[in-house]
């Protein structure tokens, strides 16, 4: 693996996924890193830049932890004789993108930390608003650090007030009073799996059940891939503990009202996979009825819908139901093609967009065609996008995005860029539509976001409107310890 070069492919627009995470406990005693592996195969849309997998023998010696992390996909970085040495009953997993912290292997997870109490492994999906604060007080009383991710300033506030807890749950209350930001945590400790998610609920977490074996899942999807029954979400700001002994133990203390959460929208509009479901809503429904808001609010005569695979296809089947216009396959993609892979050289010809993507001539040519996509962030890709249709002979390209325009950064583990990085900003609709070259452009009204949830879930909307549900940093944390 250390030979494979890997390039992240920056000028891509869509927005990078966050992360997944994903914990097991057989309470049978069988191992478990295989199971891990395949949930982190239905995780692979949340993040392929690095993945990992940690597991214990709880019957074992206590503390020890064996692990196996690298650079790249699931299927590349795991062969059937690293997950045969992977002897454990109870692991965690993750799949990482990074959006604060480099594209390095030191800052793959799970992270594992020896300490005076045992060991902890840990995964993490998010962002933390005071890392670098949180960071300098503990390396002021003489913490090493050996990363440059949040999880690392969590995991050592988790073995720090492990000292002066109880129980590791209490260590996790502890920590979660400390930290701010987005998180869902899964925490392996010799005899417990521990799963955290922030108050606002920004990111998913479920538990899953199968025979005497529980699971803790970013997703749904992952659930269902491993043959696990979907026991509930866990509530944003709330600990669940899982053991032999007591089952599922839930610590609700950091639990708002719900009034007061605010779920990433992004999971429904882009990030999960449509056949999950969060917090009980299905993604599929969210997008399809994304796409039918686009036809009622912003209609156009056309000949044909198409989605920009993957993550446009439910909207445009949506706008397709809904206008009566029928839904086509506009374009093929690559599916051998990740996130991250070695970017054709600039004076080359290869187009890092016609590597992933090519329109169909025969579906296009001479039809007035309407394109969804999920967003746009900076334009650079949509262009080229729109040109391509052209070129395939599309008579007009009018475009419709199932997201309003991004007009402020993410914080909270979304790598929505600065400001004048949007191409949004301080333009009108009109001269994005220009600049992109679509006939006629429009994006899904901000009213419509709390319908795509049901308008019973508090969403965050911070990157439309500026309003985040918690006080930015001052200054753009993200990547910090990487300048």
């Amino acid at each position: 693996m250390t030979d494979n070069i890997y390039i992240q492919t920056e000028n891509n627009d869509k927005l990078k996924e966050e992360c997944g995470v994903f914990g097991v406990y057989d309470f049978d005693g069988h191992d478990v890193a295989s199971t891990i592996y395949y949930g982190l195969l239905a995780l692979q849309h949340r993040g392929q830049e690095s993945c990992g997998i940690a597991v214990s023998d709880t019957n074992g010696p206590k503390g020890k932890v064996l692990s196996s992390k690298d650079m790249g996909l699931v299927n590349e970085a795991f062969t059937p004789e690293h997950l045969e040495k992977l002897k454990g009953d109870i692991g965690v997993g993750h799949v990482r993108y990074s959006t604060a912290g480099g594209s390095t292997r030191e800052n793959a997870q799970p992270l594992v930390l020896n300490y005076v109490k045992g060991t902890l492994g840990l995964a993490h999906n998010g962002n933390l608003i005071n890392a670098p604060e949180l960071r300098r007080e503990l390396e002021y009383t003489g913490a090493i650090f050996q990363t440059t991710i949040d999880s690392e300033v969590i995991a050592y506030h988790i073995a720090r007030e492990r000292l002066n807890s109880k129980s590791v749950e209490e260590a996790v209350g502890r920590a979660m009073t400390k930290i701010k930001g987005a998180y869902s945590m899964v925490v392996m400790s010799p005899r417990k799996l521990i799963g955290a998610r922030d108050p606002y609920g920004f990111k998913p977490l479920c538990i899953g059940k199968r025979d005497h074996t529980y699971f803790l899942s970013s997703e749904t999807c992952a659930l269902d891939t491993v043959g696990a029954e979907f026991v509930r979400d866990v509530l944003p700001g709330e600990i669940v503990t899982i053991s032999p002994e007591k089952g599922i133990e839930s610590d609700t203390s950091h639990v708002l009202k719900p009034a007061d959460t605010a779920r990433c929208i992004f999971e429904y509009i882009y990030f999960a996979r449509p056949d999950s479901f969060i917090d009980g809503i299905s993604v599929y429904d969210s997008r399809i009825l994304a796409g039918k808001f686009l036809a009622m609010d912003s209609p156009v005569d056309a000949d044909l819908v198409i989605g920009v695979p993957e993550s446009g296809n439910c909207a445009a089947m949506g706008y397709s139901m809904q206008s009566g216009i029928p839904y086509g396959m506009g374009f093929v993609k690559n599916a051998y093609v990740g996130r991250t892979f070695i970017k054709p050289k600039q004076k080359s010809r290869e187009s890092s967009v016609q590597v992933k993507l090519n329109p169909i001539r025969e579906a296009v040519e001479g039809k007035r065609v309407i394109m969804i996509d999920d967003s746009i962030v900076r334009g650079t890709t949509s262009d080229r996008i729109v040109k391509m249709l052209r070129e395939a002979g599309a008579k007009e390209v009018h475009m419709r995005v199932s997201s309003p325009p991004f007009l402020w950064p993410c914080y909270f583990g979304t790598d929505v860029p600065a400001r004048d990085q949007l191409i949004a900003y301080n333009r009108s609709v009109k001269e994005i539509s220009d600049l992109i070259g679509t006939d006629s452009l429009d994006y899904l009204k901000i009213e419509r976001l709390e319908e795509l949830v049901g308008g019973k879930l508090g969403i965050c909307k911070g990157c439309f409107t500026g309003k985040y549900p918690m006080e930015p940093p001052a200054e753009d944390i993200r990547g910090d310890f990487d300048k």
